[in-house]
């Protein structure tokens, strides 16, 4: 049987000229019949139209050859220009003839028959019914002068040295060169070519008009000055760049109008030219053009996503990425489906970034751009979701298309993703990296209530500084403060270290306390080498190998330190204390701007058990304690360790066992039976034994269960944490869940309100005069301000409002923009309010990246931005293992044998310690607790301002005469005297003129004038404070409350509170100062060979109540 198909030759690839003038012949004398199928096509005129026209490439060559022919007919003339001899004489002849050889004339013939016949043959498949619109288009009638003359000498041979204007074929080849480059665009598939193309068009331009007008002015002059062809570029290039010297001028009245015409033709012809530039130009830089291959292949970038580039989320992510050394060389480009801001657009004109930093306007989902972005080539992809919508699930899905979009484009590029809801996570677990922002958010507000400032703690951590802020401030804690904010986390492994190689087969504990005491560096997690878990302080009986990746506190990671031991820097000339007082911190902890570090070396030998320095000191009335700290082990002794204390249920709560009974029914330890969303990490936490009613978790209104409607009638032990929200979403599962983990003591355990409105009364019914936290989330209704920062004014206010009621009332608050932290318990006359806003703008002009960190309320732990944490996001590309840590401190991931963020506050009967490496040393040793900061209150010492004073009549009238200003500030109240409106200087005008009225006013009766008298001494008397007290208490007696629990006098204005990350070893300790602890999983030290026992820690307390409070 014969094989049919190899008998069919095969078709041809496309249309050759060949088929184009034999048809269809080939297939006549076959007896098959083949059907083929034409789109107007099988006439001859659409097959001609087909070659000459809608093909690609066969156009293309056309149009090529087309321009070519120009070409050789301009360089023909310019030949012929140069081998004509000058003429005699000044006759018009000269004009209209010149001398023209025979092979010359030959050649010129032929390019004009080739050009005029391709022009008809053109025209006539162009044409569509209209043969005037074909023979009036300017390229024809260019075609007509220039090719008609030559063809006509061929059969009259006395014009063959007719002057013809040859050089006119300039503009049709540049027509042609126009239509040659859309061609090959089209050919090779290139959209981004229009800037191309216009330059292209606007040089073509410019070199046509100085061509003609060379050729115009050097044929014109020949019965005038014979120029030639270079004087003629000379006096063009003069006369169209403004110049004018006057050497070389046309003489004859001809050439002089040819050079009106050509300028007159240029001054209409370039601007334009130049506007459709400038307008691609400003399109282009909008658009921002492309990510060049060749640099996406030899130089490192990763891309940043977003929907809107606001200019703060723009410098912190450039401040952060840029900080690493490593990441000097790297480009960043962003894409970005919105303009460039204004703002942005002067940013990104810095040379420091506009050499680094490329803008493209696109969206992530489209595959072009992402081609334009060299997504495959990318180092890392990071998405980042528009907070500032109202709207912020429509936000989460819109990051969830970007991230699916670039996943699909480029699989193998690692993905850092942010997200909103929690609920949303599930979507994009496929990310390398993901940050939750209500997940962090509702933790840390969480954990400031019970661990103060764990907020600020979080946030100097995971943000890159260098320690130097602070540093010129004439105050101590400011230096402190700023110098150990330079504290971050590094990892190294074990056996690579300097810091912790001597360490291998010893406790954690052990190598914890000593790398502290020696280098002060503070060893918090390890993760062995065959396991992906970061396990935070696992306790004394955790053994150190030599492959483990050890996690410490440093102000700079060991690579860039520099070792000195203690005999040479005794020798040399630095001096060994940089600063005096109780609290100086030594060499090691001084950092320097992105070089090394000096770190001492401290003797490690450990002291005499009853040294002098450990006694306790001798008073009366106190009971003797031990004298000295007991060493930390080497390797862990099952007797040391308080294992009782950390598990056992009985100290826990110190009540009668009727009352311990009841507590047991009431609550268990057990894992939340529902899950709120997907991808929560389930946590160890007590619970109640039995649900409780919908219909009871109304605070304000009674049910069948209760009668109760207000939280003074619940009598609750422990004092209120109130959240103030605007709904209660998933991400509030958050916060519940921290504050109610297994190793938390019950007794510590704080009821939580959730007020999802908060009016005075209200706040009121909730229990706001004895609560011990208040909680105030950022309102997503108000993120849509047409002024971006305008998005906190109304928590602001809100918080202003609280603050000023409830002085006493410890208020958490979270805001989308830092630069609003400024505004949070605003007082507009405090001087030492103004002195820290020119600190802030002194660190600011010197480039550090955490200038608001000395406003008090943020350095007290009392509001932080959500945004802050975005530089979690960025460091994770150099510390993969960051947001892992943060989520272990924020007990938002529990993992076993890991422990868990806690506090202590050091007592008077703790200060025999001294110093911060013997709590080091008595933590490791008793507990196996290993610090990593303290959180210090002070009291504030101001300035007296006027806003401050307040004087009475009497006291006027005694200081009157005095001239000391001082005279006048003897006198203050305690209370929120700051806050009072009324200026003091009209205050004591207005009193002045009181007085003189009641001298010349009529005199009343005795009693009469003095009741008037009291009463008018009392109002002047009554503070703005005093008047927002008596409003509280007239409002609780009207809705039945009682007003004892509200004390309008007791605030914290007059305090200070502040951060220390990992201080110096013999940093002094201070009443109430906070210590933050990393404690071990108690659940660590059960044995696995007990399941009875450890069944039985699900009904017990996790820990000694002194042991969380003191030591």
């Amino acid at each position: 049987m014969v094989d049919l198909e190899s008998e069919v030759p095969p078709l041809p690839p496309r249309y050759r000229f060949r088929d184009l003038l034999l048809g269809d012949q080939g297939w006549q004398n076959d007896d098959r019949v083949q059907v083929e199928f034409y789109m107007n096509e099988n006439t001859f005129k659409e097959r001609l139209k087909l070659f000459f026209i809608k093909n690609q490439r066969s156009s293309l060559r056309i149009r090529l050859f087309n321009f070519s022919l120009k070409l050789l007919s301009c360089l023909l003339y310019i030949i012929r220009v140069l081998l004509e001899k000058p003429s005699q004489g000044n006759e018009w002849s000269h004009i209209f003839w010149v001398n023209r050889s025979l092979p010359l004339w030959g050649l010129q013939v032929s390019v004009a028959l080739i050009s005029l016949f391709e022009t008809i043959l053109l025209g006539y498949l162009s044409y569509k019914g209209n043969i005037w619109e074909q023979i009036l288009r300017i390229p024809f009638i260019l075609e007509i002068i220039n090719a008609v003359p030559f063809i006509i000498s061929i059969f009259w041979p006395t014009l063959r040295n007719l002057f013809v204007p040859v050089f006119l074929n300039c503009w049709l080849a540049k027509h042609a060169l126009e239509n040659m480059i859309n061609d090959l665009h089209r050919a090779i598939q290139r959209t981004q070519s229009a800037m191309f193309n216009q330059v292209l068009i606007l040089i073509s331009t410019l070199l046509c008009l100085i061509f003609t007008c060379i050729c115009g002015i050097q044929h014109l002059e020949r019965i005038g000055k014979k120029l030639n062809l270079f004087d003629s570029l000379y006096f063009c290039i003069v006369t169209f760049s403004t110049v004018g010297f006057g050497d070389v001028t046309p003489e004859t009245w001809s050439s002089k109008l040819f050079v009106v015409a050509m300028i007159c033709v240029a001054l209409v012809v370039l601007p334009i030219q130049f506007e459709q530039l400038a307008y691609l130009w400003m399109e282009r830089q909008k658009s921002g053009g492309n990510y060049s291959r060749h640099r996406a292949q030899t130089e490192k970038h990763v891309v940043l996503c977003v929907s809107s580039l606001k200019i703060d989320l723009l410098m912190d992510f450039l401040n952060e990425f840029y900080a690493h050394p490593r990441l000097q060389d790297y480009y960043v480009v962003i894409l970005c489906p919105t303009e460039m801001d204004v703002q942005v657009r002067r940013v990104l004109q810095i040379p420091m970034w506009s050499q680094r930093v490329i803008y493209l306007q696109g969206s992530a989902l489209k595959d072009q751009d992402l081609l334009r972005a060299k997504m495959d080539n990318a180092e890392a992809c990071f998405i980042l979701s528009s907070r500032c919508e109202v709207d912020r699930t429509s936000s989460d899905h819109q990051t969830i298309l970007r991230a699916w979009a670039v996943k699909d484009f480029a699989p193998n590029c690692p993905l850092y993703v942010q997200i909103l809801k929690p609920e949303n996570k599930f979507h994009i677990k496929f990310a390398d990296h993901v940050v939750c922002e209500e997940e962090f958010k509702y933790a840390m507000l969480a954990l400031n209530c019970i661990c103060p400032a764990t907020s600020t703690l979080i946030t100097l951590l995971v943000h890159t500084s260098r320690g130097q802020e602070g540093q010129q401030s004439p105050e101590q804690w400011q230096k402190m403060y700023g110098r150990c904010s330079g504290n971050e986390v590094y990892h190294i492994v074990l056996e690579e270290s300097t810091f912790f190689a001597e360490y291998e087969g010893k406790s954690f504990t052990y190598a914890s306390f000593h790398a502290h005491k020696k280098f002060g560096v503070c060893l918090i997690g390890v993760r062995r080498e065959d396991n992906k878990n970061i396990l935070l302080n696992p306790g004394p009986r955790y053994i150190m190998n030599a492959s483990d990746i050890c996690f410490y506190i440093n102000i700079t990671k060991e690579e860039n330190s520099a070792f000195k031991n203690q005999d040479q820097q005794r020798t040399s000339n630095v001096p060994r204390s940089f600063y005096h007082g109780p609290s100086r911190l030594p060499v090691h902890s001084i950092i320097a701007s992105m070089g090394t570090v000096a770190i001492d070396l401290q003797d490690t030998s450990c002291r005499a058990s009853s040294g002098p320095t450990l006694a306790l000191p001798t008073e009366g009335g106190k009971e003797l304690r031990r004298p000295s700290i007991a060493p930390v082990l080497e390797v862990a002794d099952t007797s040391s360790i308080q294992t009782c204390d950390l598990l056992s249920d009985q100290s826990e709560d110190e009540t009668t066992p009727d009352e311990e009974t009841s507590s047991n029914l009431e609550y268990a330890k057990g894992y939340p039976p529902y899950s709120p969303y997907i991808g929560s990490s389930p946590t160890f936490c007590h619970l109640l034994q039995e649900k409780v009613p919908f219909c009871c978790l109304r605070l304000d209104k009674s049910c069948q269960h209760n009668y109760y409607e207000d939280a003074k009638a619940y009598g609750f032990k422990n004092k209120l944490i109130i959240v103030a929200a605007e709904t209660a979403g998933n991400g509030l599962y958050n916060f519940i869940v921290p504050l109610r983990a297994y190793y938390r003591p019950k007794k510590e355990l704080n009821p939580i309100v959730l007020l999802l409105d908060n009016p005075l009364d209200d706040l009121l019914r909730c229990g706001v005069t004895f609560a011990a936290n208040m909680v105030v989330v950022d309102k997503e209704s108000t993120m849509s301000a047409e002024e971006d920062y305008m998005a906190d004014a109304k928590t602001i206010v809100n918080v202003q409002t609280l603050f000023r009621l409830f002085s006493s009332l410890s208020i958490i608050t979270e805001l989308t923009h830092p630069a609003n932290m400024r505004f949070m318990q605003f007082r507009a006359k405090d001087c030492y309010s103004l002195a820290l806003s020119k600190l802030e703008k002194k660190e600011r002009e010197r480039g550090s990246n955490l200038a608001f960190m000395f406003r008090l309320p943020f350095a007290a732990g009392r509001v932080f931005s959500i945004s802050m944490l975005d530089t979690l996001l960025y460091q994770s590309f150099v510390k993969d293992y960051m947001i892992s840590i943060t989520r272990l401190l924020l007990g938002l991931d529990t993992i076993p044998g890991s422990g868990f963020l806690c506090s202590m506050k050091i007592t008077e009967d703790d200060l025999w310690i001294r110093t911060y490496a013997r709590l080091y040393q008595k933590l490791c040793s008793s507990t196996g607790d290993v610090p990593i900061g303290i959180y210090r209150t002070e009291s504030q010492k101001l300035t007296t301002s006027e806003s401050q004073i307040s004087i009475s009549v009497e006291e006027w009238e005694d200081t009157k005469d005095a001239k000391e200003p001082g005279h006048h500030r003897s006198i203050h109240r305690n209370s929120t005297s700051s806050d009072q409106s009324d200026h003091p200087l009209l205050r004591r005008k207005s009193m002045q003129w009181a007085r003189r009225l009641s001298r010349k006013g009529p005199k009343h009766s005795g009693k009469t004038a003095e009741k008037i008298t009291q009463q008018r001494l009392n109002l002047y008397r009554r503070s703005e404070r005093q008047e927002l007290a008596e409003l509280v208490k007239n409002r609780m007696k009207h809705l039945g409350l009682s007003t004892v629990g509200y004390d309008e006098m007791n605030d914290h204005q007059s305090t200070l509170s502040y951060i220390l990350i990992n201080p110096s070893p013999d940093t002094r300790l201070e009443l109430n100062d906070v210590v933050y602890l990393i404690r071990p999983d108690p659940l660590s030290y059960l044995p696995n060979s007990e399941p009875s026992r450890k069944n039985s820690i699900c009904n017990a307390a996790v820990q000694d109540s002194r042991e969380e409070t003191q030591l």
